[in-house]
């Protein structure tokens, strides 16, 4: 037995408190470690003690294995819990917690070792008799004899970084003369990505379901397994939705999957929360994909429906105790699918998204459950996943949770950032997916260009916005004036007062929207649009939440007014952003007519590719910006000449910040 009682969390965000909340309830201390760029995160605060690491990119603070030991060391912590991400499948680290005389709550470091390269894990499987895919996975990487396997197994292939994750450093080739750039390419990305550029080769399963196993195994030789969860929908291999069960599983099926996931685990000792991955195809034929050897983001829905706390577990194994239940004593009960709401726009081939939360306020009700490490005025900074909670729903059956879901997300007001919540609803009521009939090709099937884009705001919306923008401006004013009777504040001595606004709707290519607003009763209102009139009544207004009469239906909004003049809403599901630009001189960027650059996010900047005086295009690359893992090319969208270079590489650089200014030319 290894007891402790205190926990340091080498993680951030919603896994941070995911951990945190478990471990206080069980009564241990908790531990937060914290970059600059996390100082007042949710996470630092909910701690018992926290500790800074460093600035905020992860190789100067979460993936700094030294300075997290040391904080173990100044807080007197006792084991470390790792999450997901950062160090939580490094070895190096379980390795220095175990010399440190720390707990580390998760695997032996052996064995994240052997499930961390995909070659030795699928040769250990196979040696356990669990179905594999057919490849090449041996240590000869030459060129011709990767080339030979390949055509030995048949096309379409998949070439694999060995060492590999997250999509990265694999390729999809479908036929023998796409293979020989593919393998260049996919060695580059691996050795950039995880240090070592060795492949594996997989026959690749067009369209198959992504299904895995969860995992527990303790230190007295007990593995059970606690159901599957199906993660098909993806994009760019990272998951987006995730359920439990499975929609297409049976008992035999369950039954003959979770004992190959038991088996992979005990072939390596295993011991902890581990998730052992699988692809299945139309035939019910499953094959082993990889094992991910910690908790997984997904981790929820399958709490879900066994009503177990896997945190709790792990902790529980941790501290050398047995597991406490049989694989007789797991029941699953109801169905439950989560969703990850990602600070990203989908319109702009989901680039990630920075800056300030103005408003974060998930939805209640029952079967809802948001993990989430965010909060109202909180910085989303570029060094990090651009995951920023997630939304799960637990039903008795599939439709309730999928329904619940839905209803949840537009209910759920998160304003300042740009979000993929609207996609997430879309997902959610696609027929195929209401069907349970979703493979790994689901997104790729189902959302083109048009399909993503973001509708632009009609004038019913732009009404209410504009509604509530002079409500609560007229609210504002009667609370800085004298005593006035209510009866006259709608009032002039020239009759019912009429405010006019002016929308920008650029963004849509809809140009401009203006609207008058006038007072007709105590809370009733003619909007003007055009040659259009709309009749609308404010039934109540109550924080941020607004209930209206447009035309004789009514409707409930969720809205912010940040500044004044400015007022995000919220209306089933779909955030509009308005600005009364009657409210706002006009600015210089406008009045440069585009010809000034700015950052779109925080993050980077790692090239300026022009400098003064040279001629540029429109599409033009001016500058490549890192942020949330992934690189940007910063875009001319003008013809003309440099003017001014504002910034330089390799500096750190905030949204909005001018970067480049080009003098127009015309034509």
């Amino acid at each position: 037995m290894r007891s402790f009682k205190n926990i340091l969390v080498a993680n951030r965000g919603e896994i941070a408190v995911r951990v945190m909340t478990t471990a206080q309830a069980l009564g241990y201390k908790t531990i937060a470690v914290y970059s600059e760029a996390d100082a007042t995160a949710p996470h630092v605060q909910m701690a018992d003690d926290a500790v800074w690491i460093g600035p905020g990119p992860v190789g100067q603070s979460y993936l700094d294995m030294d300075r997290i030991l040391a904080a173990a060391k100044e807080t007197g912590a006792q084991a470390v819990h790792p999450g997901y991400g950062f160090l939580s499948e490094n070895a190096d680290f379980a390795r220095a917690c175990d010399a440190a005389g720390l707990v580390f709550i998760g695997p032996s470091a052996d064995a994240i070792d052997l499930m961390g390269n995909k070659a030795a894990a699928k040769r250990r499987m196979i040696a356990a008799d669990v179905p594999c895919v057919p490849g090449y996975e041996d240590a000869d990487q030459t060129d011709d004899v990767l080339i030979n396997a390949a055509n030995n197994i048949g096309y379409p292939i998949m070439v694999k970084a060995a060492a590999g994750g997250g999509g990265r450093g694999m390729r999809l080739v479908d036929a023998a003369e796409g293979l020989p750039d593919a393998l260049a390419s996919a060695r580059s990305e691996a050795l950039n990505a995880f240090g070592s550029d060795e492949l594996i080769l997989e026959k690749a399963i067009i369209r198959p379901r992504h299904v895995e196993v969860q995992v527990f195994a303790d230190s007295h030789g007990n593995v059970i397994h606690l159901g599957e969860r199906d993660c098909s929908v993806q994009r760019r291999h990272q998951k987006v939705v995730e359920e439990a069960p499975c929609p297409v599983m049976t008992e035999d099926l369950r039954a003959r999957m979770g004992a190959a996931a038991v088996e992979a685990a005990r072939s390596i000792d295993y011991r902890g929360a581990g998730t052992v991955e699988f692809l299945l195809d139309d035939t019910g034929a499953y094959y082993f994909l990889e094992m991910n050897t910690r908790l997984q983001v997904e981790h929820p829905v399958t709490e879900m429906i066994t009503g177990l706390d896997l945190v709790g577990l792990q902790i529980q194994v941790a501290e050398g105790h047995p597991l406490g239940i049989s694989q007789d004593d797991v029941k699953l009960s109801g169905h439950a699918i989560e969703v990850r709401l990602y600070a990203e726009d989908t319109t702009q081939d989901f680039l990630p998204c920075t800056g300030t939360i103005d408003l974060w306020q998930p939805a209640v009700g029952p079967g809802l459950r948001f993990d989430a490490g965010i909060e109202s005025g909180q910085e989303i900074s570029p060094f990090y996943d651009p995951m920023i909670a997630k939304a799960v729903a637990w039903g008795e059956t599939r439709e309730v949770a999928r329904h619940r879901l839905i209803e949840a997300l537009k209910d759920t007001v998160l304003f300042g950032l740009t979000t993929n919540r609207g996609f997430l609803i879309d997902i959610l009521g696609k027929d195929a997916f209401a069907k349970g009939e979703a493979t790994t090709g689901f997104i790729a099937d189902e959302f083109d260009a048009a399909a993503l884009a973001e509708p632009a705001p009609d004038e019913k919306e732009a009404a209410m916005a504009a509604v509530i923008q002079y409500e609560t401006e007229r609210q504002s004013a009667a609370g800085k004036s004298l005593n006035i009777a209510p009866s006259l504040m709608n009032w002039s001595s020239g009759g019912p007062l009429v405010t006019r606004y002016l929308y920008d709707l650029s963004a849509w290519d809809k140009g401009q929207i203006e609207l008058t607003v006038s007072p007709a009763g105590p809370t009733t209102y003619q909007v003007q649009t055009g040659d259009d009139a709309l009749s609308l009544e404010l039934l109540q207004l109550n924080g941020n939440m607004a209930r209206l009469r447009v035309d004789g239906r009514r409707h409930t909004v969720h809205f912010a007014v940040p500044t004044p003049g400015h007022i995000y809403l919220s209306l089933d599901g779909k955030t509009s952003n308005f600005r009364n630009r009657n409210a706002f001189p006009a600015s210089v960027e406008e009045a440069a007519g585009g010809g000034r650059v700015v950052a779109p996010m925080h993050g980077t900047l790692l090239e300026i590719s022009v400098t003064v005086g040279d001629a540029v295009k429109t599409g033009d690359r001016l500058a490549v910006l890192e942020a949330m893992k992934m690189q940007h090319d910063i875009l001319a969208e003008v013809d003309g000449d440099v003017l001014e270079v504002h910034a330089k590489a390799g500096v750190q650089v905030a949204a909005d910040d001018l970067l480049v200014e080009i003098e127009a030319t015309d034509g």
